[in-house]
């Protein structure tokens, strides 16, 4: 059953405190239903919306030739997917400015941009969250440290890193009392025997597993096992759970950019999920259909724009090719031009690595790049060399200005979140 718990909150270190903070309150955590015994009933449109995501998640993984594995153009999205899940809890960055700060990383002392770090810990959490749910044949507590653990590594919260929070949190109102909070979690004591019931769930194959990652997205919402960075590792918890049901084997649907989009109807529907009484009531079902219906619809959307990203993808590696002339099948010159999407800013180690072909092999074929237009050159700090494919990155902010638009279209319905703006390339060469 759903209920509040009553407690007191007295402040700590009162002389340090703002004069408003000195009082103490009484307050109410709110303590969610067990899950793995629940029993779900959908209603019939709810049922027909996830039945419709699932579909085009499948279909999508099916058909998708471009959007083929996490090392080629899903590896783009997964970076999407990542930055939007962090500008959900304010960390904004462009993608241009992350694709720089991850080619620094091969270079000594690696970026000096924090909070492009900080995303790009999100990112290798992302990652090894998705890969994760390939070789286990459940979730358990302690991937879920795990995921956390990478997410915070390098940050100022590494500290907290893979450890469950052993304090009172809360969502919104001051920074130093729960007195005005929006959403007051369960008491730290709870979140233990609280996310084991999580991963008993997630193991469970008796729901659709769209169903079924929404529902352990919102449960690992509303337990706040964290001190920080739940959002982010309760987003991957999504692609764990569809990874393990089989749903997306080969392209990750970005569903964190539409969230990101609707994020006040996102966390509004996370709260009707918190309904006090049985799990059985009214309030309880109507609570939980709509948050399902809108992540049903939410993930559609995802699908659609990926393959409108695929398409255009698809199209931009014709044009390469119609620029280059013949470009001899199995060539450095050839898979480089396959794996661009997928990693639009490299070096000549970066590529020879990503391309498994000699230096030498790969630093002719990005001059071969270079001479068509298809790659430019650029400087990453003060003496490291690299090199951009532009128009990859202008695909990669044209879908992230669509994701953002509600309507899906900037022009009809501009973006509710900041986006990067057009790219233009001066005379000179250099990006403004």
């Amino acid at each position: 059953m759903g209920q509040l718990l009553k407690a007191r909150w007295s402040p700590t270190f009162i002389d340090r405190l703002p004069r408003r903070e000195r009082r103490g309150c009484d307050y109410e955590s709110y303590i969610p239903d067990l899950l793995a015994d629940q029993e779900f009933q959908f209603a019939g449109t709810v049922s027909a919306d996830i039945a419709d995501a699932e579909s085009a998640i499948r279909v999508l993984n099916t058909e998708a030739r471009t959007l083929a594995g996490l090392e080629g153009l899903a590896r783009l999205l997964l970076r999407a997917e990542a930055v939007a899940s962090s500008k959900i809890e304010g960390l904004q960055i462009g993608g241009r400015r992350l694709l720089h700060a991850e080619v620094a990383r091969e270079f000594d002392g690696g970026p000096r941009d924090v909070t492009a770090q900080e995303v790009l810990g999100n990112i290798d959490a992302m990652a090894g969250a998705i890969d994760r749910a390939d070789s286990v044949g459940a979730i358990e507590p302690t991937h879920l440290l795990e995921v956390h653990r990478k997410l915070v590594a390098g940050t100022r919260l590494e500290r907290h890193g893979g450890s469950f929070r052993d304090e009172q949190n809360w969502i919104g109102g001051g920074d130093y009392s729960p007195c005005d909070a929006e959403y007051v979690p369960p008491p730290a004591d709870q979140v233990p025997g609280l996310v084991e019931d999580l991963c008993a769930f997630c193991g469970q194959d008796d729901l659709p597993a769209v169903a079924q990652a929404a529902i352990a997205h919102a449960q690992f919402e509303t337990i706040h096992p964290f001190v920080d960075g739940n959002g982010r590792t309760g987003r991957a918890l999504i692609h764990m759970v569809l990874r393990r049901r089989g749903l997306i084997p080969r392209v990750l649907p970005p569903v964190s950019l539409v969230l990101a989009t609707l994020s006040r109807e996102y966390i509004k529907r996370l709260m009707a999920t918190r309904y006090v009484g049985d799990a059985s009531e009214a309030v309880a079902r109507n609570g939980w259909n709509d948050w399902l219906g809108f992540f049903a619809a939410a993930s559609s959307r995802a699908v659609n724009d990926a393959r409108f990203f695929e398409d255009r993808i698809g199209g931009l590696k014709s044009e390469w090719r119609e620029r280059l002339g013949r470009v001899r099948r199995g060539s450095a010159t050839d898979l480089l031009i396959e794996a661009l999407p997928g990693a639009p800013v490299v070096t000549a180690k970066s590529a020879a690595t990503l391309i498994h072909r000699s230096f030498v092999a790969a630093n002719e074929a990005i001059g071969h790049l270079v001479a068509a237009g298809i790659l430019r050159q650029i400087q990453i700090g003060k003496r490291n060399r690299a090199f951009e494919a532009t128009e990859v990155i202008d695909a990669f902010n044209d879908l992230e200005r669509q994701l953002a638009s509600p309507e899906g279209d900037p022009e009809v319905s501009p973006p509710t979140r900041p986006v990067p703006a057009p790219l233009t390339v001066t005379s000179q060469g250099s990006a403004v």
